[in-house]
């Protein structure tokens, strides 16, 4: 079994966080069911946020109990010290605890440190002298201020996308952690749904002794992939290199990774979602983002009025607005190629 420990936390789990974003869209019973599962077959850490609707209410649920046997990560966004205790207090009470593992802010535009006007830090410094949190760590899709994060000192642990598709400065924020004892929690490790080999994203960080990948998880078969890593643990052979070097050649640079801080739109428009329309159309089963409804969510595209909102929020400068047109496009003359083979496909049958 692959183990990693969280820098200077101390905190040794296996190589498989479990990322408790996507349980808001299933039901109570069956995120319940499946943490249950993960926690049985060798998970021990769990990531969650009050911002993640009902995530915390359904990870409490799960280990009521036997609270003592996981660790639970979790986050806020808050912009006050006043916001930051209600947020903690709120988080124990769904979480069904009197202490969080590792608390984290969430995405924020600035690094938070005493004596910066906003009480934040000094305040996560009092619920840490009163046993509410043990950990106070950060997350960010900047790189910018995870650096700022590191320099200061302040953080037991970084949460930052990585997976195999990283920039040589991704890959640098990982040693640094890894020298620092600052433990290193990786999401996006799939890319936002890019990668869609499971052997390879959990092989290429396999490679990386400091890094945690948490794994969005939401169905059985999911879950079925990565529980059987804990006791196989994928290798990084040939086969493999040679796919992650093809996903490299293809993703790595200006693609949109799903974030969707970008959001909301003025007009609709789900951008996370239509920016990467044309990779998920190569990556993905066709028949999943061609139906009427995924048809009708792109038509939106075309309303888009170049405000670029959007592109001030992107934490990857990433032209928005010209990804929206470029996807939108491929996925027209996409959706008239498929007509004109099921037009064909019809001629022959008659």
């Amino acid at each position: 079994m692959d183990k990693v420990t969280l820098g200077k936390t101390g905190i040794e789990v296996c190589k498989n966080g479990f990322g408790a974003l996507p349980i808001q869209r299933i039901s109570h019973e069956d995120a319940v069911g499946l943490l249950r599962r993960a926690y049985n077959a060798g998970f021990r850490f769990f990531d969650t946020a009050r911002f993640y609707t009902d995530s915390e209410e359904k990870v409490g649920a799960a280990f009521e109990g036997i609270r003592d046997k996981v660790y639970i990560a979790t986050k806020t966004m808050a912009k006050t010290a006043a916001d930051f205790e209600r947020d903690l207090s709120e988080s124990l009470e769904k979480l069904k605890t009197d202490y969080i593992d590792v608390y984290q802010f969430h995405n924020p535009p600035f690094c938070p440190k005493p004596g910066d006007g906003t009480g934040l830090y000094e305040a996560a410094l009092k619920a840490k002298a009163e046993g509410k949190i043990r950990h106070i760590g950060i997350t960010n899709h900047r790189i910018g201020i995870a650096r700022e994060a590191l320099d200061s000192g302040l953080y037991e642990t970084l949460q930052f996308p990585f997976s195999y598709l990283a920039s040589d400065d991704e890959t640098a924020l990982v040693r640094r952690c890894e020298r620092d004892g600052v433990g290193f929690i990786a999401m996006k490790a799939l890319a936002g749904g890019l990668i869609n080999n499971s052997r390879a994203a959990y092989a290429a960080l396999a490679e990386y002794p400091n890094v945690l990948p948490i794994w969005g998880i939401q169905r059985d078969s999911e879950l079925d992939e990565f529980i059987s890593y804990i006791s196989n643990p994928p290798v990084l052979d040939g086969a493999l290199r040679e796919l992650i070097e093809e996903d490299r050649a293809e993703l790595r640079g200006g693609f949109c990774r799903g974030c969707g801080y970008c959001m909301p739109c003025p007009q609709g428009i789900e951008i996370p979602n239509v920016a990467r329309m044309s990779l998920m159309l190569r990556r993905a089963p066709v028949d999943v983002y061609t139906t009427p409804e995924w048809c009708e969510k792109m038509e939106r595209a075309a309303d888009c009025i170049h405000c670029n909102k959007c592109a001030e929020h992107c934490p990857y400068s990433l032209d928005t607005p010209s990804l929206i047109g470029d996807n939108y496009r491929d996925f027209k003359d996409f959706i008239k190629k498929l007509d004109k083979q099921s037009a064909a496909q019809s001629d022959l049958l008659n």
